[in-house]
């Protein structure tokens, strides 16, 4: 499920009942039919001459690419990036793309539960580790790159980021920041109608800011603790305020695919795509559905399903409707919390009950106080006494979920199973975060030294470890 398409879906003409029939195509009636997705970023580090520096494309992360078709049965993706550079792999139903900053993002397979979920990512981390480790390279899970600036990141050959490098800067203050040092872990849920797209699009959009305080993992940039316990989810409030945040109509009933489509139709668009090129178009989705587009070389163009499918996936709230709903407040974790992350929201999505309970802890809230809990989230998660007990209810809730599902594994344990460590997180009043900041301290600086420690702390997979 990843999360931009790499070639749109149709040339045809787009009509007004293709907007809302994206998502009515999208309905599974058959609940017993969802599924989950799990997608997961991380920044790669060359360490192999013992400087830790951030990826570049030919030099290593190609090699890495390279390393997953000979090795194990991954092929070449749809769309080839600049003079033909191999952009993304594919195998299975899972995909490997390239963010801006070279951070290696796996979409997986949608899978029926989160056993197989994290079968998945654990066969991920194996053969990123098996290939990277061979080529120096150390893979980082956190959101925020905890050391590097701006500068040191290379950018990857991928055409459509020239174009939105040139934009986000006239959008807010850290929309680059954002393409080149954050890193995610997302989950991908189905709906069967369009109520029930609207009750788990509320629900998730309302505790989202839990999530971000279970998972915060970014306290670090150039190599000092910023005071935020999620950077990542800071960084997102000065990007780009049309296309990004918590949606205030979400909370307001009724809930329609057409009032999404509204608010997507009014977000000014990055770009079209035709044979492949990108071509910038800065305008509101709204107003090139009305008018057309002549670009530069006389070319009139006209609005198509495909382009309406590239203009949703490039929107960016906290909760984003698309033929699924994606989650997507949490920084990147480690393998140990990571299958958390997919067992949480399909433990209070796919259980009435739990989606009930769930909505019940944050239901009184107005617009305001939401922003401010999310806001005490990303700098205090687990520290707050507040969010530590709203946590601590969330996850009772989810397991219960998980339990009333009873799906389980080959030693009989069910998927709540995976909330285990999470819940020892909570219970200590410990986030990710903290757990990096004892390791690390307040200013561990950007030496060499400094930057091996960063390794050893947000490890994921590959090299950087052979010391410790």
């Amino acid at each position: 499920m990843s999360s931009t398409p790499e070639t749109p879906a149709s040339a045809a003409p787009l009509q007004p009942e293709d907007l809302t029939g994206f998502f009515r195509r999208a309905e599974r009636p058959d609940r017993r039919t969802h599924k989950i997705g799990t997608e997961h970023e991380k920044f790669g580090v060359f360490v192999a001459d013992g400087e830790y520096r951030p990826v570049a494309y030919e030099a290593h992360v190609l090699a890495v690419m390279q390393g997953f078709m000979a090795r194990f049965g991954w092929k070449p993706g749809g769309e080839r990036g600049n003079d033909g550079a191999l952009i993304s792999l594919e195998r299975d139903g899972a995909s490997i793309t390239l963010e801006p900053g070279g951070q290696f993002e796996l979409s997986g397979k949608p899978l029926a539960d989160v056993h197989l979920t994290c079968q998945e990512f654990t066969q991920h981390q194996r053969e990123l580790h098996a290939v990277s480790q061979e080529l120096g390279i150390a893979w980082l899970a956190s959101g925020f790159q905890p050391f590097a600036t701006r500068d040191e990141i290379h950018w990857m050959p991928k055409p459509r980021y020239a174009v939105m490098r040139a934009f986000l800067p006239t959008r807010g203050q850290r929309g680059l920041d954002m393409m080149l040092r954050t890193c995610t872990v997302q989950a991908n849920f189905d709906y069967a109608s369009e109520q029930q797209a609207g009750a788990r699009f509320r629900l998730a959009m309302g505790v989202s800011a839990l999530t971000t305080a279970l998972f915060a993992n970014s306290p670090y940039k150039e190599g000092e603790d910023r005071g935020f316990a999620s950077l990542r989810s800071d960084n997102w409030t000065d990007v780009d305020a049309a296309r990004c945040g918590l949606l205030p109509w979400a909370f307001e009933a009724p809930f329609s695919y057409q009032r999404y489509v509204d608010w997507a139709l009014d977000v000014p668009m990055f770009f079209i795509r035709r044979q492949g090129r990108y071509i910038p178009l800065h305008v509101p989705f709204r107003e090139y559905m009305a008018t057309g587009y002549v670009d530069p070389d006389g070319v009139r163009h006209s609005a198509t399903q495909g382009d309406w499918e590239l203009h949703l996936s490039t929107l960016f709230p906290e909760i984003r409707l698309k033929p699924y709903l994606e989650v997507r407040g949490c920084d990147s974790v480690r393998q140990n919390i990571l299958c958390a992350l997919p067992a949480l929201w399909k433990g209070l999505l796919y259980d009435d009950d739990a989606g009930e309970a769930a909505w019940e802890l944050v239901a009184d809230l107005d617009f305001g106080e939401r922003l401010a809990l999310w806001a005490e989230c990303r700098q205090v998660a687990l520290a707050s006494p507040r969010v530590r007990e709203l946590c601590q209810r969330l996850l009772a809730i989810a397991r219960d979920g998980l339990e009333r599902a009873d799906i389980r594994d080959h030693r009989g344990r069910t998927e709540a199973f995976f909330l285990d460590p999470l819940e020892a997180l909570v219970a200590a009043g410990t986030s990710p975060a903290d757990v990096a900041r004892a390791q690390l301290g307040p200013r561990p600086g950007r030496d060499v030294e400094a930057r091996r420690a960063f390794v050893r702390a947000f490890h994921f997979a590959g090299a950087g470890l052979e010391d410790t």
